[in-house]
C-alpha cells in the first residue's frame, strides 16, 4: 500500500491509500479487454470462497452499474459501482455507494506486443471513521487485496488463454 497525496475541494492536500496491481497476459490487448468487458467476468474474478449476489450489471459502458452484495462469511457487504473512462484500453469503477468511504479503481491494459499485454490495476481508496471503518479496514486490507489480485491475475490468464483457443478452433471450423 502507498499513499498519494491529492486535493480536496478547498485545495487541502490528504494522503490516500493506493493499491497496485501489475501482471502480464500471454494474449493482444484487444482478447484482454473482450475478457473484461464481458458481463461473466465480474463473477469469474470473484474469489470462490465468497458468495456474489448481482443485483444489476448493465453492459460496460460509460455511466453503467453495476450493484452486488459480497457475503464474506456471515457479513454482506453491498456495494454500487459506476464505470466511466470506459475504452479499448480500460476503464475506471467508482464506489457510489457501499463499504469504503472512497473507492476508484482503475484498470488500463498495455499491448506489450501482438500477443502480450499487462493488466494494471490501481486502486485510490479510504476507509470511513468508526465501525464502519474498522470492519472496512479489516475486509480491505493490503494483504487481503494482493491475495485478491493474485487470483484474479491467475483467472485472467487461464480464461483468456481459454477464449483464444476457442477463437482459434473457430477459424478452423
Amino acid at each position: 500500500m502507498d499513499l498519494q497525496r491529492t486535493s480536496e475541494p478547498q485545495h487541502q492536500e490528504i494522503e490516500v491509500p493506493t493499491f497496485e496491481h501489475r501482471f502480464v497476459v500471454p494474449a493482444s490487448v484487444d482478447d484482454v479487454a473482450r475478457f473484461h468487458f464481458a458481463t461473466a467476468t465480474f463473477r469469474a474474478l470473484t474469489l470462490p470462497a465468497l458468495i456474489l449476489k448481482i443485483h444489476r450489471q448493465d453492459p460496460m459502458a460509460e455511466g453503467s452499474i453495476t450493484e452486488f452484495t459480497l457475503w464474506m462469511g456471515p457479513i454482506p457487504i453491498h456495494w454500487k459501482a459506476e464505470h466511466s473512462d470506459v475504452g479499448h484500453r480500460g476503464f475506471t469503477d467508482t464506489q457510489t455507494s457501499g463499504p469504503m468511504k472512497t473507492w476508484v479503481h482503475r484498470h488500463r491494459f498495455e499491448s506489450l506486443s501482438d500477443d502480450r499485454t499487462q493488466v494494471l490495476d490501481h486502486i485510490q481508496y479510504e476507509h470511513d471513521s468508526g465501525w464502519r471503518g474498522m470492519r472496512s479496514t479489516l475486509l480491505f486490507s493490503s494483504p487481503a487485496l494482493k491475495a485478491l489480485f493474485a487470483w484474479r491475475s491467475r483467472v485472467t490468464r487461464r480464461e483468456v488463454a481459454a477464449l483464444a483457443k476457442l477463437r482459434n478452433l473457430q477459424k478452423w471450423s
